[in-house]
Formats: structure tokens, C-alpha cells, sequence
């Protein structure tokens, strides 16, 4: 720690709470609060690496500062359930070892995936029981706790606007917007001198960055499950992971939330709309500051068209076409479709299609075998399997005219598909052999998650499609937020 650099400019340079208690209020005209972190009586390292990166939390996380390395460049780090802040409300300000886990192996799976992330520095646990009703039924019950020391360049997102903007603390608002410009987006008052336009660049920036997002989660097969404003962050990193999930077979409409079951508003397909949704939150609590509505709504609109574009070309990417010609859209569409109707895992089945060389089998029943054990329901693969093999037949032509060889078109369809991700069973997996003492399986799933694009021959069990009995079992496909 002695060689560490230290500036931690956000405290440095914002107005923080003049009152030191630990009382629970609502904190006023102030974006910082001074607090101690919790002791704890027994703290166990679990896993720590050397790699800078982070998140941020509600109420319950803690800023120890702001780094800056050696490359000059900024990391602050943060502690996750290390007690109590005068932002908890009546919560009790700590984490438990099973959401501790789930978002330390998440965060540092997404940062492998190439997908933008917080990232996770270390886990312990704190050998102190937390209480937590996990499903909400009225069966509380004492969990071992844990605490996760997370980083990220900034972890300021849109609530942090909003809740000066509802507040009508104004004079705040417009200097947390250029503080935050210009600390997290230095270029922008580099190429920018006047004030205004520089904040509708940043804004338009924001849109950018989250629409750039949007498309990598929905490339992975990834869902945030709480997607409020709160959990947006403005430089489009994937920030606070809960009841988060992965699909394995493909649905459109699922969410990972059980909170979010009824009404799926955070569903899958759902995601870049409602990201749009957050950021039109975020222009209307910035909009006190501008004159008009137009650069505004040019970021909203830049945000339209960086989505449209890149999710184009990401969907491409991954049924094996360097670009759309006549008609492929229309194919995607369709496969997708397929996917859905015949219930096939959506990790597989990608990796699968990119395997399939250019001499297809005439037989339909030895087509869908080549594509391996990527279906969940027997009876719909029966049902679908010849309309499935009818579609790959008009998929290899579009394929093959855009490919002059299977290995040309292997190399960046596993570039965009990638053989493992996390799925929830195995997490669940490694967080109850942690829960019995044994860390060694959170170890193990973190190394295969550091090459999620590799083969990996011997741990092909990781990228197995979710088996029967993680169907409906707690933590192995849909989670609660209690943590």
C-alpha cells in the first residue's frame, strides 16, 4: 500500500456531508459521505489477483480512494459489504459469500469475454453470519458473509445526476457534470472549449458507450436483471451484478430476476430498449442545464444509430457473414426464431454453427446431429429438427460466398461466440463448495473463464448446456436480489 499513488480527486473536489455520524438520513447537498468500515472477526482471503478495475454498490459500498498507476492510469477502489453507511436506509450494509462470489467470477468472466466491465480485485470472507430471506418467503436464515473489494476507472452513474437534479440542487449537478467530464473524459475539454457543447458531447458520448454495451450483452447472452438507473454507468461498463444470468436456451423473453418474473421488464430482448429508457432519464435530469432540447436529443439519437449499426454487425458476426446481403437478415431472423421454437442452448449452438464446415450432410436428421447436444427438449428437436435442417441449408450458401474456406470462417465466428460463459449452475456449484470451506472450485471456474474463446480439451464440462436437474433448482437458473 506504501507504493501506492493516491489523489482521489472525487473527494478532493466535490462537497462532501459535514456530519461524521453513522446515522441513516438522506444526505443533502453533499456527493460524498466520511464512514469507517466494519470490523470483522475473522477475515479469510479467498482470492486476490493483481489486476485494477471495480463497481459500485447501494449504500452498502465503501471507497478506500482513487489509484493512479504507473501508466498514469485511474482506479478506485471500492469495498462491497463491508458495513453499514448513512445511505443504507435500514439495511444492514453487508454481503453474503454466494453474491460475493457471483459477482467476483462475473465481473472478471466479462473482462475476459471482452465485454466492458468493473472488475473484481479480491474475496473474503468474513467469518461472521449475515441474515437473508434469499427467496422472499419469510424464511430468513444466517449465510456466511463476505466482503468483495471491486475497481473501475469511475464508478459514478446515472443516479448520481438524478438525484441532484430532484433535489433542484442544480448548482451541484453542473459541477458533478464537469468534474466527472473532466477527470473521466479528459479528451472532451481537450477538443472542447465551450462549456455547453462540451456537456452534449459528453452526454452523446454516454449514449454511445451504452449502446456499445447493450450490443455485447446481447452477443454473450447476457442479462443484467436490474437494470435501473442506478446500475447504468456513465462510462458503459456492466456495473453491479445480482440476479444476473446467462441464457441457455435461447428465449428472447427471460429474465434471470425472480423479483422481475410477472412483468420481464428486464428480459433479454428487452435490454437495449430499456437502456434507452435510463438514458432519457439522464437527459431529462441534465436538462436544466442546457438551453434546448436539440443536444439532447442528438445523443439520444447517436445512441439509436450506434445500437442499430453494431448490433447489425455483431449478429452477422455470429451466424458466420461478414456483412448483410440480400436476404440475410431475413435468415438471421428466422435461425433466431429456431432457436427459440426448437428450445437450443444459444452458447452451443453458435459455437456449433461455426465448427460446420462447407460440405454440409444431405440427410436432415445427420445436419441437426452435427450440431452436437445443444437442444433441451427432445420432443421439440423432433418437432423442429427438419425445418431446423432446411434453415442451414439456406444459411451455407450466404456463408460460403462471403468465405473462401470452413477455417477462414471458423477464426471469426469464435472470435464473436465464445465456448464459455458463466452459467449460473456452475456458479452455483462453486459458491456451495465454498460454503463447506472448500474455495477451490471458485479457483478452478476462474480459470476457465479467463479463456472463454479457447477449447480447453479436459474442461468441456464447462461448457456443457445446463443439465435437467438446474432447471428450476435455487441459484442455478433464476435468483432473487437478496444478498
Amino acid at each position: 500500500m506504501t507504493r501506492l499513488t493516491f489523489d482521489n480527486r472525487f473527494v478532493s473536489e466535490l462537497p462532501g456531508d459535514p456530519d461524521r455520524s453513522m446515522q441513516r438520513r438522506q444526505v443533502q447537498r453533499a456527493c460524498w459521505s466520511a464512514v469507517r468500515p466494519t470490523p470483522v472477526s475473522a477475515p479469510v482471503l479467498l482470492h486476490q489477483f493483481g489486476s485494477w478495475a471495480g463497481q459500485l454498490g447501494d449504500g452498502r459500498a465503501i471507497t478506500l480512494g482513487e489509484v493512479i498507476n504507473a501508466a498514469g492510469e485511474r482506479w478506485e477502489l471500492q469495498l462491497k459489504g463491508a458495513g453499514a453507511t448513512p445511505y443504507s436506509r435500514t439495511a444492514d450494509g453487508r454481503a453474503v459469500l454466494r453474491s460475493s462470489i457471483r459477482e467476483f467470477l462475473c465481473s472478471e468472466a466479462m473482462h475476459h469475454l471482452g465485454v466492458p466491465t468493473t472488475r473484481a480485485l479480491s474475496l473474503v470472507a468474513t467469518g461472521e453470519p449475515v441474515m437473508r430471506d434469499m427467496f422472499y418467503d419469510g424464511n430468513p436464515r444466517m449465510e456466511p458473509g463476505a466482503v468483495v473489494c471491486r475497481v473501475a476507472p469511475s464508478f459514478i452513474r446515472f443516479g448520481n445526476f438524478e438525484i441532484l437534479a430532484a433535489r433542484h440542487e442544480l448548482t451541484l449537478l453542473a459541477t458533478l457534470v464537469d468534474f466527472t467530464i473532466d477527470r473521466d473524459f479528459p479528451h472532451l475539454v481537450q477538443d472542447v472549449a465551450d462549456v455547453t457543447a462540451r456537456r452534449a458531447r459528453w452526454f452523446a458520448e454516454v449514449c454511445e458507450r451504452t449502446a456499445t454495451l447493450m450490443v455485447e450483452w446481447m452477443r454473450v447472452g447476457f442479462i443484467h436483471g436490474v437494470m435501473n438507473t442506478d446500475n447504468m454507468s456513465v462510462l458503459g461498463l456492466t456495473i453491479d451484478y445480482g440476479p444476473y444470468g446467462w441464457l441457455d436456451n435461447f428465449d428472447p423473453h427471460w429474465t434471470p430476476n425472480t423479483t422481475d418474473a410477472s412483468g420481464r421488464r428486464y428480459r433479454y430482448a428487452q435490454q437495449p430498449a430499456i437502456a434507452q429508457w435510463n438514458l432519457e432519464r439522464l437527459a431529462a435530469a441534465l436538462r436544466p442545464l442546457f438551453e434546448h432540447d436539440a443536444p439532447l436529443q442528438e445523443g439520444m439519437d447517436r445512441y439509436v444509430d450506434t445500437f442499430t449499426g453494431r448490433y447489425a454487425a455483431m449478429i452477422a458476426a455470429k451466424f458466420g457473414l461478414t456483412g448483410w446481403g440480400d436476404g440475410d437478415e431475413a435468415v438471421a431472423d428466422s435461425g433466431l426464431r429456431l432457436l427459440q421454437l426448437a428450445e437450443v442452448d444459444y452458447t452451443n449452438f453458435f459455437r456449433a454453427l461455426g465448427a460446420l464446415g462447407d460440405a454440409l450432410p444431405e440427410d436432415d436428421a445427420a445436419l441437426v446431429d452435427a450440431l452436437g447436444d445443444v437442444f433441451y427438449d427432445d420432443l421439440k428437436r423432433a418437432s423442429h429438427g427438419a425445418a431446423l435442417a432446411a434453415w442451414l441449408a439456406r444459411l451455407a450458401p450466404a456463408r460460403k460466398s462471403r468465405w473462401r474456406a470452413r477455417r477462414a470462417a471458423t477464426q471469426p465466428m469464435h472470435a464473436a461466440n465464445p465456448r464459455y460463459v458463466l452459467r449460473n449452475y456452475l456458479a452455483q456449484q462453486a459458491i456451495d463448495r465454498a460454503e463447506s470451506g472448500d474455495p477451490s472450485g471458485v479457483h478452478e471456474l476462474l480459470e476457465v473463464m479467463r479463456r472463454p474463446y479457447d477449447e480447453q480439451p479436459g474442461r468441456e464440462t464447462f461448457a456443457a448446456r445446463r443439465p435437467d436437474w438446474a432447471r428450476h433448482k435455487a441459484g442455478c437458473s433464476m435468483l432473487s436480489c437478496s444478498s
